[in-house]
């Protein structure tokens, strides 16, 4: 994927940045010039990233209160700044009705979804962006906007995530701008359970006709990151091919609940 967002000099940091919407991220802010620094769990993944993008990596879980601190210091000890922060990495456990949900499982949800990203914040803050300014892309789902089966701990784990970009918009301005991307089901690892079994039902149900590729959502979480987007801060962007829309086709049925990515 090839790129018209110039962000040659400046350095940005992807967590989950091994595969899904996480690597096609990377990928993007790479091929727009920015030098990267990936975090994901898996050491091997990690370093097969770094090498294929001409970054560097961290293996962590973003769970450990440690890792934020040690991601940011490897960023700014190599690259000697930090200008862009993409928080991808999340977990969709608990899966399964909330009255049936582990509260240990329950708390993960919200430490890798919610309490991370802040923290992560606060360390390119404290680190960098204070001083230098910085965009912040935030990770949610388009299920954060209505409730749906199984998927109940993501999604209210990603609404705060939603509201927490608007809070953090409002303190962190002028210098950094921190936005959201919201996806609709994306073709990903995370999400085969949802669009392998039933893709040739679910994708002429949404009004572009198809799933979404982790592709889309990089494109627009590099131009929220770009300077294209110098004016626009506390704002969720849908990327999710029409599925909040998809009620006013009449010419199509409805055999599932869409809910997020």
């Amino acid at each position: 994927m090839t790129s018209s967002y110039g962000l040659s000099g400046r350095a940005a940091v992807v967590t989950g940045a091994t595969r899904g919407i996480g690597l096609a991220v990377a990928r993007a802010l790479a091929e727009a010039g920015a030098k990267v620094c990936v975090s994901a769990r898996d050491a091997d993944e990690v370093s097969r990233t770094a090498a294929e993008l001409g970054g560097i990596g961290l293996a962590g879980d973003v769970a450990d209160p440690g890792c934020p601190e040690e991601l940011t210091e490897l960023c700014l000890r190599t690259f000697g700044r930090l200008d862009v922060l993409v928080n991808n990495a999340a977990t969709n456990q608990p899966y399964g009705p909330l009255m049936d949900a582990d509260p240990a499982v329950w708390r993960r949800a919200f430490t890798v979804n919610v309490e991370a990203p802040l923290r992560l914040v606060q360390c390119a803050w404290r680190g960098w962006m204070r001083e230098h300014g910085g965009a912040v892309v935030n990770i949610c789902t388009e299920g954060a906007t209505h409730v749906g089966p199984s998927v109940g701990a993501y999604g209210t784990s990603k609404a705060a995530l939603r509201h927490l970009t608007r809070q953090l918009a409002g303190e962190l301005g002028p210098g950094v701008r921190v936005n959201s991307v919201s996806p609709g089901l994306v073709r990903t690892e995370m999400a085969r359970f949802m669009w392998e079994p039933r893709e040739t039902e679910i994708a002429p149900a949404l009004p572009l006709g198809r799933i979404g590729e982790p592709e889309d959502v990089a494109r627009a979480v590099l131009w929220l990151a770009s300077d294209e987007a110098t004016w626009i801060t506390g704002a969720d962007l849908l990327v999710d091919g029409g599925t909040h829309v998809r009620a006013a086709r009449p010419d199509v049925q409805r055999p599932y609940h869409f809910p997020g990515a």
